[in-house]
C-alpha cells in the first residue's frame, strides 16, 4: 500500500476524474473490502454529488463524500430537513487516529454549503470503528435498516446528527 502523509490542513472540492479513478483503485483488507468501489458506483460518471477531500493547496487525496440520492443506501427513504452524507477514506490512511479531521471537514463543507443542520449517515451495523468516530461527531442512532445488496442483506445503524 501507498503512504500518504496527512495534510495540515483539508479542503472539500470537486472530484476531478483523475481523482476518480484513484479512488476506484483503493482497496480496503478484511471485512471493509465491502468498501471498494465498484463501476456501478457512480464515481467515475462525472457525477457533480461526489466531492474530494484534499490537502489544501493541491495536497494530496485523502477521500472523498457525497450527499443526497448517492449517500443513501437502497431503500432509505429522504426526509425533510435532514442531509444524507457519505464519505470513504483512503484506506492508505484509515486506522491512523485522522478519522474525525476527515468527517469532522466534510460535515462542516456540508453545513456550509448548504446550511442544513441535521445530518444522516448510515454505516454497517457490524463496523464498530466507524460507529464510534460517527457517534463521537455527535450522532446518534436513530434505527435500523435492512436492504439486500449483491444479493444478501445487510444492515445498516442509522444515525442523525443535529
Amino acid at each position: 500500500m501507498t503512504t500518504v502523509a496527512w495534510p495540515t490542513q483539508l479542503v472539500v472540492r470537486p472530484l476531478t476524474r483523475e481523482d476518480a479513478e484513484q479512488v476506484a483503485g483503493w482497496r480496503y483488507g478484511g471485512p471493509w473490502r465491502i468498501y471498494d468501489s465498484r463501476p456501478e458506483d457512480g464515481l467515475l460518471s462525472d457525477n457533480a454529488a461526489y466531492l474530494a477531500v484534499a490537502g489544501a493547496g493541491g495536497g494530496p487525496l485523502v477521500g472523498f463524500c457525497c450527499s443526497g440520492a448517492e449517500a443513501r443506501v437502497p431503500g432509505l427513504e429522504p426526509v425533510d430537513g435532514v442531509l444524507d452524507v457519505g464519505v470513504g477514506m483512503n484506506p492508505a490512511l484509515v486506522g491512523q487516529g485522522n478519522g474525525a479531521r476527515f468527517a469532522a471537514a466534510v460535515l462542516d463543507h456540508y453545513r456550509s454549503l448548504t446550511g442544513v443542520r441535521r445530518l444522516r449517515a448510515v454505516v454497517q451495523s457490524w463496523n464498530e470503528r466507524s460507529l464510534r468516530l460517527t457517534r463521537s461527531l455527535g450522532f446518534v442512532e436513530v434505527g435500523k435498516h435492512v436492504c439486500e445488496q449483491d444479493g444478501a442483506p445487510v444492515e445498516y445503524a442509522v444515525l442523525v446528527a443535529e
